[in-house]
């Protein structure tokens, strides 16, 4: 789906006070989802939150040429994420939708409820030609809303009868729901799993991640995976300056990244797009204004950090790969995942 002709101004980020408006207790219907069939749902976990669900008209799209990421085609189901990530690049996305890229990118999420007919539909297309699939590369696609809508399933189901290779990044420990079916998937064409894991300081993943399962809930899903015969990378981003790219804190992560049974670990400084950098701007602002000069200064010319801090944290990381058994080459994806174990047949007994 496109809503390309929607979009909003940013602000200045660090160099003035951002003006991100909060949601409104009874959101309307944002003027680009005119179609859209709202819900709310009383459960605690989705408290707060409006889901629109919309029938999408496509669902495999293809990235801009102008994109340096190694993969051209996408399924995202969700727009908008519950894991509310301070950081997250993906939050001007929601301004083409008339909404904004602070709380209503956390609380007001959009979801393609015909996600996995369209996957099916497309991938049995006569111009599709089997090319690699990225999932969860803009939001999470096991975010909260996935346990109610369950499009993942649909979707993983659809990869794997056409044999269509797919990748999945996610900090959602509810791919673990979805393991019998990418090992059947895994039987039959090309499947990479990365868990996204940037620090375990449990202070900060409450604050700027509140949404999204605990660091170490996610390197439990990794061990269980791994266990399950799946060569597991872990993408540890973003690594936050002033607040987890001290040695000591990135040898932390690592050693317990190494401990889940991961077989990689490829770091990724912070990177601050606008809607990302006024919201972030926000959050370091309330929770640490000691640091908002240095910030002002690694991103004064822009998203990036400057190259010699990127190479910096790379450095500690690859030096903490390798004191912990993280440095060998890795498979990216998986083929052919043994079956489990059979359980044996019951053996009656006799009485003599």
């Amino acid at each position: 789906m496109r809503w390309a002709n929607l979009s909003a101004p940013p602000d200045d980020g660090f160099l003035q006070e951002p003006s991100l408006k909060a949601a409104p207790a009874a959101p309307p219907l944002p003027l680009a989802l005119p179609s859209a069939v709202v819900r709310t749902f009383d459960t605690p976990g989705f408290a707060g939150m409006t889901f629109y669900e919309v029938r999408a008209k496509s669902i495999i799209n293809r990235v801009p040429g102008t994109s340096q990421v190694p993969f051209e085609w996408t399924i995202n189901p969700y727009r908008g994420c519950s894991h509310a990530c301070t950081y997250c690049f993906a939050r001007n996305t929601h301004t083409y939708l008339d909404l904004d890229a602070g709380h209503d990118f956390d609380s007001r999420v959009v979801v393609k409820v015909n996600a996995g007919e369209l996957a099916r539909r497309e991938l049995a297309a006569p111009r599709w030609r089997g090319a690699h699939i990225a999932m969860g590369t803009n939001v999470d696609c096991y975010q909260r809303a996935e346990g109610r809508y369950r499009l993942m399933p649909e979707i993983i189901a659809a990869l794997r009868d056409f044999a269509n290779p797919f990748s999945i990044l996610t900090k959602g420990t509810l791919i673990l729901r979805d393991l019998p079916l990418l090992r059947e998937a895994a039987s039959v064409t090309r499947v990479g799993i990365s868990m996204s894991v940037g620090l375990v300081d449990e202070g900060v993943w409450r604050s700027a991640e509140p949404g999204a399962p605990s660091p170490r809930r996610r390197l439990d899903a990794v061990r269980a995976l791994t266990d399950a015969g799946f060569a597991v990378s872990v993408l540890m981003a973003p690594i936050l300056p002033g607040l987890t790219d001290t040695a000591a804190s990135i040898d932390e992560t690592v050693a317990a990244i190494a401990g889940s049974g991961a077989v990689s670990v490829t770091p990724l400084p912070l990177h601050l797009r606008p809607g990302a950098r006024e919201w972030y701007a926000r959050w370091i602002g309330r929770h640490h204004p000691q640091l908002v000069p240095r910030y002002r200064e690694l991103y004064r010319t822009g998203s990036y950090a400057p190259k010699a801090y990127q190479r910096e944290v790379a450095a500690l990381v690859r030096a903490a790969a390798r004191r912990h058994g993280l440095d060998r080459a890795a498979p990216a994806v998986n083929r052919a995942v043994p079956a489990p174990p059979a359980t044996p047949e019951p053996e009656q007994l006799t009485l003599l």
